[in-house]
């Protein structure tokens, strides 16, 4: 089946926006979504990855690697062709082992050969695409934070078993929840780059629309597909701009000082806050096509880069969106 168009996704705009920013700077740290059940998290995150241009990967290499890194992993991928392959979208179940996520001894080669090997894990699978975890907030505390620390450093590093294995892990990680069957633990959300909180919409024209969208790609799927294809085209077009772009656009000593000033003033934790503040905002500079990093793209990008950072405020019973929001009006107006 087709999958469902990125642009016809409607009434989630500032899920979109995460997702694309992380999709321009990976180094961003991942994307959190927590909101209700239903509201097209995980169809968003793979309609993106199915949207993005196919990369060029050594032939039958199982670790994803490029023309000029063949050669560098636990595989001798040494052959001479480089293939297109689509973005890997590697979807991870709840119950999967710490073995199935880093990669183990392949036992079959072991028993057969009497040879020492190493099976890649899902994280291999994930190299240069989207790693994606619905109900992360269920997943064990350990597997969680072996993830995060690969999505942070790029590379999985195996030691057991009689097995010395590095290879490269370099992917956008996806979380998504619902807060409601239990909390992900602070100072592990702390280390997504982006959080993004998806309510079911209470527009009735919106959700009139969505019933649409959704009966009409049930019918005709392929046709669907079609119908939005120039869209999906666009946002193609203009995450491949961005990531041209991005190293091009550095913020200027007045953005940083805004980014300063707002995650003082709304109390942020640490100093990851102002980092991935000023990552996300020349991101979405990038996507815009904008010349230079603007207060504008900072204020845009706040709720999702702050709003699981904030501590919280006993005598202050309003979320944390609404305290990003009015720490704004207080600082720019």
């Amino acid at each position: 089946m087709a999958r469902f168009p990125f642009s016809a996704i409607v009434g989630q705009d500032e899920m979109k926006q995460a997702l694309l920013i992380a999709a321009i700077d990976p180094s961003i740290g991942g994307v959190m979504v927590f909101g209700d059940r239903g509201t097209g998290k995980s169809t968003a995150a793979r309609a993106l990855a199915g949207l993005l241009p196919p990369i060029s990967a050594v032939e039958d290499c199982r670790y994803g690697c490029e023309g000029d890194q063949k050669g560098t992993c636990p595989d001798p991928c040494t052959s001479g062709r480089v293939r297109k392959r689509t973005v890997p979208f590697v979807d991870m179940p709840l119950g999967a082992t710490e073995d199935r996520v880093i990669g183990s001894l392949d036992l079959e080669r072991a028993l057969r050969a009497g040879e020492k090997a190493f099976e890649p894990g899902l994280l291999a699978k994930a190299h240069r695409g989207f790693l994606y975890i619905d109900e992360i907030n269920l997943l064990e505390d350990h597997l969680v934070d072996l993830l995060l620390d690969v999505a942070a450093s790029g590379e999985n590093v195996v030691e057991r078993e009689g097995l010395s294995v590095r290879h490269r892990a370099k992917f956008v990680l996806i979380g998504s929840g619902n807060p409601e069957e239990g909390e992900l633990r602070p100072q592990l959300l702390d280390r997504f780059g982006l959080s993004v909180e998806v309510k079911t919409p209470e527009a009735i024209e919106t959700r009139v629309e969505i019933m649409r969208l959704v009966a009409e790609n049930e019918r005709d799927p392929e046709g669907f597909a079609t119908k939005w294809a120039k869209e999906d085209e666009k946002i193609l077009k203009q995450v491949a701009r961005g990531k041209a772009k991005l190293a091009k656009l550095e913020p200027g000593d007045d953005v940083l000082t805004d980014a300063a000033e707002l995650c003082l003033a709304v109390g942020a934790d640490g100093l990851r806050g102002e980092l991935t503040l000023m990552r996300a905002a020349r991101a979405l500079a990038a996507l815009k096509g904008a010349r230079s990093v603007k207060r504008e793209h900072l204020i845009a990008v706040a709720p999702s880069a702050l709003r699981h950072r904030l501590r919280r405020d006993v005598l202050d019973e309003t979320g944390s969106t609404v305290r990003i929001t009015r720490a704004i009006d207080e600082l720019f107006g």
